[in-house]
């Protein structure tokens, strides 16, 4: 069991709100007063946690000098889970399938931020890589405000396995590549969907791309040539909840 310190209202209360049973610890600010901490601090009580009441100096060490708000709490992580898992999950899947696969993300704010886009759009489960990639991280929780407890992470070896093994449960793999022939606007995004999105600054590895049934592109119409991960990716997930609700 892997616990870490998260700290700041809104970080709490998401771990409040969403894995009340894994919080183990809390310390707060006795020189604070504000109406949100006390309710966060009536919220652990009822949980049976009294927090430990402390100076500003000790939350700042744990906070990395970071703002606390007056408020830190010890965490279990929550935990990646395997390729076996996976394949369970994906057997058991009832309804259209929409997945998201990342490609050596290595920017924890990237994963955190795309795990919150992938639990507002209803995505199943999110694929990472094992290697040159992060794992789900202090950063992440924050991040993801919550979306770290309620989408399953899956850890893989070997994507471009992974990727195969995905498309003979008849899920199409779709890849995000400026290169691409047409855009997400011009493609259906209806059928059961793996949304796979490279690493910053790199996009997809070659292996990984040869995988995809197709690629799409974003259209670009000002002078930059891309979009932040997370955000590229939360267009093209909206993209597949808009053509779905139609």
């Amino acid at each position: 069991m892997k616990l870490t310190k998260l700290f700041g209202i809104h970080a709490v209360q998401a771990a409040l709100d969403y894995s009340p049973k894994k919080i183990n610890k809390a310390w707060v600010d006795t020189q604070r007063q504000d109406k949100r901490l006390m309710q966060a601090i009536d919220d652990l009580l009822s949980l049976g946690i009294d927090p430990e009441k402390t100076d500003r100096k000790k939350l700042d060490r744990f906070a990395e000098g970071k703002n606390h708000q007056g408020i830190v709490i010890e965490v279990e992580m929550p935990a990646e889970l395997s390729e076996s898992d996976l394949k369970q999950a994906v057997e058991a899947l009832s309804g259209t399938p929409l997945l998201l696969v990342l490609d050596n993300v290595q920017d924890p704010h990237n994963l955190g931020a795309c795990l919150r886009t992938a639990d507002a759009t209803g995505v199943q489960g999110v694929i990472i890589t094992k290697d040159n990639a992060t794992g789900i991280t202090p950063t992440v929780c924050k991040v993801a405000s919550g979306a770290a407890e309620t989408v399953p992470v899956y850890q893989v070896t070997n994507l471009s396995r992974t990727l195969r093994w995905l498309k003979d449960q008849g899920i199409w793999i779709m890849g995000a590549a400026g290169s691409a022939n047409q855009t997400v606007y011009q493609t259906d995004l209806t059928m059961p969907l793996a949304v796979v999105v490279g690493a910053e600054g790199k996009g997809l590895r070659r292996l990984t791309q040869e995988q995809c049934d197709f690629l799409v592109k974003l259209p670009m119409l000002g002078q930059v040539e891309s979009l932040n991960l997370s955000v590229a990716t939360g267009v093209l997930l909206y993209e597949a909840v808009r053509q779905r609700s139609n």
